[in-house]
């Protein structure tokens, strides 16, 4: 209802309809109502507008003061006179109220419209709940299957390769002839070692005609029994004769003082003499028989080394025709053994995974010809940074998706190589990597070698532990707390407002975060928290 007292309406609109329609929608009821009983009255109306507020728009409408009495002009003079004194007092502060109502109102109203345009308005924001969920700690990284036991046959010798006839996937056998190599050359070089060997084992028996007989040896000990015998015969016979020397001079002493005496005659005196002079000849020629004697020992004993060292003469012709045929017999048994191998065999029952060498060509010792497997022998290799390495320990759970099907294959960490290895990243940065190896838990395993497969192993694990997403935390700053690596800051939302509270985080997956204090179950966290918002300011979740 539409008082027409009124020099002033206000009319507030809540966004839903523009300001203009609401004025004319205004003016246009005003019109009707008072519009025919002052129908030369002039509308006109101004609006402020107030953004993002629950009440963004205000209509001002204009009126014009009506003075004419509330009554109708019906009223008789007489009537009026009839009201006292103290009524129309009363009417008169009525309608000067009622005239000052507006500029009231309208003074409220801008008051109202200054309160709630500079009033900050509540920031929108997206926000999650702190709830229980089972939470799994991964390591991910691209990783790639391979055939746990791989074998590369190579050529054992040189030689012209025939062609192979095996294709990439076909089966073979343990001892399965898979390649041959042409071992005419080696059977050649094998005659002429066998011819060489008849050679050398032939002049090692002629060896044996160039020693002296035994015979000779004996006779010739023999000749040094019978001289030292000789000797001995001689030797006494000298023995004799220097007792008969002796004697003789003690005779000649003897008779030389007797003739000096005058008993004996001077031709006895000579006689004596000449014994003794006999004498020393005859021990003489007993001392050169002697010596005669003892030069053919040493004749005969010469003559027996002599003997000897010719019967150990040839012994290094021994030594050297043993090195020959050794050297020889080395040589044959090497190339017996290149023929034997011209015949390449599998070394397992798998298939061939790669045929190197398909056509007929002369190849080199350890040419590379086929690699065998077996492709279901499978398991998984992952090249993880050094840092992330060592938190894998073995026994682990490795789960492999996006390998080309939908189900997520199961492996459990076998070992961790001891030893990294740098890798040039794609950005051009060398990291230090480290081989982890895993088995596939299933028995039937979709994938081949060297497939690729992304995996995630599993460092740690939890069951209805709390969490909230990673989104919400940032960190604290710094000095609030003495451990850092676990401590962590968030906005929870209490009373429509954001309160910052500090947590303590025990694990991070690629999503979540396990809080192990600092939040309760069922509260609201915001997430992605911008620089304007603080302690204490509104949100409004979006």
């Amino acid at each position: 209802m539409i008082d027409s007292n009124y020099k002033h309406l206000l009319v507030f609109s809540d966004g839903q309809t523009t300001g203009d329609a609401i004025c004319k929608h205004t003016l246009a009821e005003v019109k009707s109502m008072i519009g025919a009983s002052i129908p030369k009255i002039d509308f006109s109306y101004y609006t402020l507008t107030l953004p993002s507020q629950p009440i963004n728009f205000i209509c001002i409408v204009l009126l014009p003061m009506i003075d004419k009495p509330s009554k109708p002009i019906q009223w008789t003079q007489k009537e009026e006179a009839k009201e006292s004194i103290p009524q129309r007092k009363q009417q008169q502060k009525r309608k000067y109220l009622l005239q000052q109502l507006p500029y009231i109102l309208g003074g409220l109203g801008i008051l109202a419209m200054l309160v709630l345009a500079f009033r900050p308005s509540p920031i929108p924001v997206d926000v999650a709940e702190v709830k229980r969920a089972n939470v799994q700690v991964t390591v991910d990284e691209e990783g790639e299957t391979r055939i746990r036991k791989r074998y590369t046959v190579s050529a054992p010798v040189d030689g012209r390769l025939a062609r192979i006839n095996l294709d990439e996937g076909d089966r073979v056998t343990k001892g399965e002839i898979i390649a041959q190599i042409d071992p005419l050359p080696l059977n050649s070089d094998i005659q002429e070692a066998r011819a060489r060997l008849r050679q050398w084992e032939a002049e090692k028996a002629g060896v044996e005609t160039q020693r002296p007989k035994q015979e000779a040896i004996l006779q010739a000990e023999a000749r040094i029994l019978a001289a030292v015998a000789k000797q001995r015969e001689a030797a006494a016979k000298v023995e004799r004769a220097r007792a008969s020397l002796e004697q003789a001079k003690r005779d000649r002493q003897r008779y030389q003082q007797l003739h000096a005496d005058g008993v004996i005659s001077r031709q006895e005196k000579e006689r004596a003499e000449l014994e003794e002079t006999t004498r020393i000849r005859a021990l003489q020629a007993e001392e050169r028989v002697l010596d005669s004697a003892t030069a053919e020992i040493n004749a005969a004993k010469k003559a027996l080394s002599i003997l000897r060292a010719e019967q150990q003469d040839p012994d290094y012709l021994l030594d050297v025709y043993d090195a020959r045929i050794r050297s020889v017999e080395a040589e044959l048994a090497k190339l017996t053994d290149d023929a034997n191998r011209t015949n390449i065999t599998s070394p397992i029952d798998g298939y061939v995974l790669r045929v190197n060498l398909e056509s007929a060509k002369y190849i080199e010792a350890g040419t590379e010809l086929l690699e065998l497997g077996n492709p279901q022998d499978l398991e998984i290799v992952v090249d993880l940074l050094s840092s992330d390495a060592v938190k894998v320990k073995p026994g682990a759970t490795m789960l492999l998706e996006h390998w080309g099907g939908e189900s997520t294959l199961k492996a459990k960490v076998r070992y961790i190589e001891p030893s990294a290895f740098t890798k040039v990243s794609a950005l051009g940065v060398e990291e230090q990597r480290v081989n982890v190896i895993a088995d596939f838990v299933d028995s039937k395993i979709p994938l081949g070698d060297r497939y690729r497969v992304e995996t995630r192993t599993v460092v740690w694990s939890g069951e209805q532990v709390l969490v909230i997403p990673l989104s919400a935390l940032f960190r604290c700053e710094p000095g609030n707390s003495r451990n850092l690596s676990n401590t962590w800051c968030t906005f929870v939302v209490e009373n429509n407002q954001a309160q910052k509270r500090q947590i303590e985080v025990s694990q991070r997956s690629n999503f979540e975060a396990v809080i192990e204090s600092g939040l309760q179950e069922e509260e609201t966290v915001i997430l992605h928290p911008n620089e304007q918002i603080k302690s204490g300011t509104k949100v409004k979740v979006r």
